[in-house]
């Protein structure tokens, strides 16, 4: 099932790439150089890339109102963090805690050497010590598994394609007496559909990415319905009134979509599969792991 993910994760990336691509190059046919479009893509991405890959982290600790914490600070979920990093075989990530208005978590650093895990207060005030593992097995999971960097390269190459589509319009319209009518059409087309095919991928990346931290996080501790009913909890606490969270750019980031059921575009374009697909497959796991096929 791993491997299943995986490769549904890296044919996204390919299909990315190739609107990437696709976009330099017609950025170069107007502009009568297709190479140098390439190159620009190819510069531009780089760029990018490596923002993502090193200045992701102090970024969502920084978003999210998190404060680094010891042992003392918060013993229930420091001694959590530290068994199910010695059983996962993974150094000691730092832990933290926010203090934004609803029970969630999200992992985040660009390897597991340089990763933090993070829980929000109200989360908890409201799970058992056995759900808690559970969410935390998760984020561990996505520390493992690498999503972290994952989801930053697919957000870039997201933000890159709709820049890009934009440029091409430009030049497009700056060159547009050199070239028919025609190509401009293509390009403003390409504005309007290439952005939104680009934002499809990565929701896809993401929910991937959900599926696989489920599995792994259930199979690490050996309970998965703990984290099923943690995901039921975490549902109802982020659709309270008195979650005020808005950070759409970093939706994706958390265990439960922060955002979910406030807008008919949130949940049009939500980042996560949705809770019951999530523990139904939790379910069958559970089944799984106790031998029942």
């Amino acid at each position: 099932m791993k491997m299943f993910w995986r490769l549904k994760t890296a044919a996204m990336f390919v299909f990315m790439t190739g609107l990437l691509v696709a976009i330099g190059a017609v950025i170069g046919y107007f502009v009568d150089d297709v190479w140098l479009g390439l190159l620009i893509m190819l510069g531009l991405s780089v760029a990018m890339n490596f923002y993502a890959y090193f200045g992701s982290k102090k970024e969502a600790l920084a978003a999210n109102n998190v404060t680094l914490i010891q042992r003392e600070d918060c013993p229930e979920l420091y001694e959590v963090v530290e068994r199910l990093a010695t059983k996962a075989g993974l150094p000691m990530p730092e832990v933290g805690i926010s203090e934004v208005p609803m029970p969630n978590a999200f992992a985040t650093g660009r390897n597991p050497k340089n990763a933090a895990v993070v829980a929000t207060r109200p989360l908890l005030d409201l799970l058992t010590e056995e759900e808690l593992e559970g969410v935390m097995a998760h984020e561990m999971s996505h520390v493992k598994n690498r999503d972290i960097l994952v989801m930053s390269v697919a957000s870039t190459l997201a933000s890159m394609i709709s820049f890009l589509a934009r440029i091409g319009v430009y030049s497009a319209l700056a060159n547009s007496g050199n070239k028919n009518g025609g190509g401009i059409i293509i390009m403003l087309l390409m504005e309007i559909t290439l952005p939104i095919a680009a934002m499809m991928v990565q929701l896809g990346v993401s929910r991937s990415r959900e599926y696989l931290a489920d599995e792994s996080g259930g199979r690490l501790t050996g309970n998965p319905m703990a984290l099923a009913d943690a995901l039921m909890k975490l549902e109802r606490g982020c659709a309270a009134p008195t979650n005020t969270y808005d950070r759409d750019a970093y939706a994706s980031m958390w265990i439960s979509n922060p955002i979910s059921g406030k807008s008919f575009a949130s949940n049009l374009f939500r980042t996560h599969p949705s809770t019951a697909e999530r523990i139904e497959r939790l379910r069958k796991l559970d089944m799984e792991l106790r031998g029942f096929r």
